[in-house]
């Protein structure tokens, strides 16, 4: 253990002399206070340590410890429905401790020592096991089995395996291991936050993470095991959109890192959570959900490892083989803390004063998600999606942050204060916005859901752009001018905005929309569409196909209830047909 003495203080950065013996990204405890930090530099004997609690009232002279360990999170049963602090410290346990605000030097282990949990063993004395294998299984909560793995890198065979009750620290199974010593196995292991966990192989993701959000699953979908960026500036929604998806996306786990965003908007997702059902299982949202909260008050440096502790965590539940999404909001205030620390080191600013490394790390960041083949003989396949959001300043997606997240992710999902201000959520915008997993998908949407899902939403997009186009127009020589086949177009377009892409999150209908349910609406509004231009070529009245009554009913069919899906959408559509034919007979009349 190496024991070094402060040399320099500059806000969260501390240089400390006598470190020769210690390495890169180990944990140190700084003063007498015990804050914790990590080694970010070495020059000689010197370290440059990054702090993560408040540095005032630290001076030289005081002492430095070095822990030898890089900085870990621990992994186990008692992860669900808790709530940390950016480098894993239970704000609850904090709380009950020490109050309300966050006290400097707090030790409190991440998972509770004192809870016993009950385990039940899925291997014998005399199983031949390596790294990855399910040793047994605990009942974490009603909705989720966690189950015990072999650590990374431990092969043999078990020498003694025993259910009962048991706390994390205690020893479920001895591993024996071919060089003859043996390995002791509770339910707890650590991981270095900064490393990806091992696995087998990667797999191309070609399964879409359904969040029951139309403009999200129609337009712009996002694969299990992909990755998503929501830029938008202040009031467009990102936190928003973050919070639909961990509501509604069927992913087993959900993770959702508040980094350096408002504590209202953390709080509520506590309060938010508990009260929603699970619409799967019935059973209360946090019951999956591990919440990471690394507020604006609270020191920014712990900012900078909050995302790595949350991925680490998401990591772990993905080498179970569960859907795991991971929701980072925002990576700018992330990329902040890395641009200020950057500055205290002194380096060479980039780009608007970022590092110059801002694009690899982030690289690091969202290259860990992605569907893969976990580690043990099973051959379990687990997918990690990661979402994060990004605040760019003023709205504006040039600057480095966004444009290096767009660099990495395979979805953009632009969000636009124009819609925003126009009370149009969510306020993404259909022009701008990309999924590059679409061809990867496509077999999976027209094979599970519908043959023409992937007609059916080209046929909206080009009605989309053509609209774009046809706006143009009308700023400038007015409504008018347009014939009548590009003003059913604009008609038609609308519907689809106002209709099918405007979802009510507050509604408790509308706030959830399932795949069988989006096609419906598509092939409605495309139906409108296409039956309508049919009609005016053959000489129906535009005025009295744009005002059909129908239309108002193909608006609602977003408010029907799943039971009565079949039935409503029978007779929209039948109306539709009678009133398109009303169209003529009264012209001719």
């Amino acid at each position: 253990m190496s024991q070094g003495t402060i040399k320099k203080v500059a806000g969260p950065l501390v240089v400390a002399g006598g470190m020769r013996d210690a390495n890169m990204f180990d944990v140190v405890r700084v003063s007498d206070q015990r804050l914790i930090g990590e080694i970010i530099e070495i020059h000689g004997d010197e370290a440059s340590i990054q702090v993560y609690e408040e540095t005032s009232g630290l001076g030289p002279g005081a002492p430095v410890e070095s822990t030898g360990e890089p900085m870990s999170v621990e992994l186990g049963p008692g992860l669900i429905s808790s709530i940390y602090d950016g480098i894993q410290r239970p704000l609850t346990a904090i709380m009950e401790m020490t109050g309300n605000n966050l006290k400097r030097g707090v030790e409190v282990p991440s998972l509770k020592r004192d809870v016993k949990w009950s385990f039940t063993p899925l291997k014998q004395v005399g199983d031949e096991v390596e790294g990855g294998d399910i040793l047994g299984t605990v009942q974490e909560t009603e909705i989720v089995l966690h189950k015990i793995m072999v650590p990374a890198g431990v092969r043999g065979t078990i020498r003694s395996i025993s259910a009962g009750e048991y706390t994390v620290t205690d020893t479920v199974a001895v591993i024996d291991t071919p060089n003859g010593s043996s390995v002791n196995v509770s339910l707890m292991q650590k991981w270095p936050v900064r490393r990806g966990r091992p696995y087998q192989k990667k797999l191309s993701p070609d399964m879409p993470l359904i969040t029951g959000q139309r403009v999200i699953d129609t337009l712009f979908p996002i694969a299990k095991g992909g990755t998503a960026a929501i830029p938008g500036g202040f009031g467009t929604g990102k936190t928003m959109t973050q919070h639909q998806i961990a509501k509604w996306a069927d992913a087993d786990i959900i993770i959702y890192i508040g980094c350096g965003e408002r504590g209202n908007e953390m709080t509520d997702v506590l309060n938010e959570f508990p009260e929603l059902k699970d619409p799967k299982t019935g059973r209360s949202l946090m019951e999956r959900t591990v919440l990471i909260a690394n507020t604006s008050d609270m020191p920014f440096a712990a900012r900078e490892a909050s995302i790595y502790t949350g991925i680490t965590i998401a990591e772990y539940f993905r080498d179970m083989g569960y859907s795991v999404a991971l929701m980072a909001d925002s990576t700018s205030r992330w990329a902040e803390a890395l641009r200020e620390m950057s500055g205290r080191l002194e380096e060479m600013p980039g780009e608007e004063g970022y590092p110059a490394y801002l694009g690899s790390r982030l690289a690091q960041f969202y290259e860990r998600a992605g569907h893969v083949v976990s580690l043990g003989k099973e051959g379990r396949e687990g997918a990690l999606s990661v979402i994060g959001a990004v605040s760019p300043p003023g709205g504006d997606t040039s600057e480095p942050v966004s444009q290096a997240t767009l660099r990495i992710v395979k979805v953009f999902w632009g969000l636009d204060a124009s819609l925003a201000y126009k009370r149009h959520f969510p306020a993404i915008n259909w022009l701008k916005s990309y999924s590059l997993y679409l061809d990867d998908m496509e077999k999976w949407f027209n094979g599970q859901v519908a043959e023409d899902w992937m007609e059916g939403r080209q046929k909206m997009m080009t009605l989309l752009q053509e609209e774009a186009e046809l706006e143009e127009i009308v700023k400038m020589v007015g409504m008018d001018a347009l014939s009548p086949s590009d003003r059913l177009k604009m008609e038609a377009a609308r519907s689809i905005r106002e209709d099918f892409l405007h979802q009510n999150s507050f509604h408790e209908v509308d706030t959830y929309t399932s795949l069988k349910k989006q096609h419906m609406m598509m092939v409605l509004v495309n139906e409108f569409f296409d039956r309508a231009t049919d009609a005016l070529k053959d000489g129906a009245s535009l005025q009295k196909l744009i005002s059909m009554p129908v239309r108002e009913q193909i608006g609602r069919f977003k408010y029907v209830t799943e039971d009565k899906l079949d039935e409503e959408f029978k007779q929209v559509d039948e109306t539709l047909s009678a009133q398109i034919a009303a169209a003529f007979v009264k012209e001719e009349g």
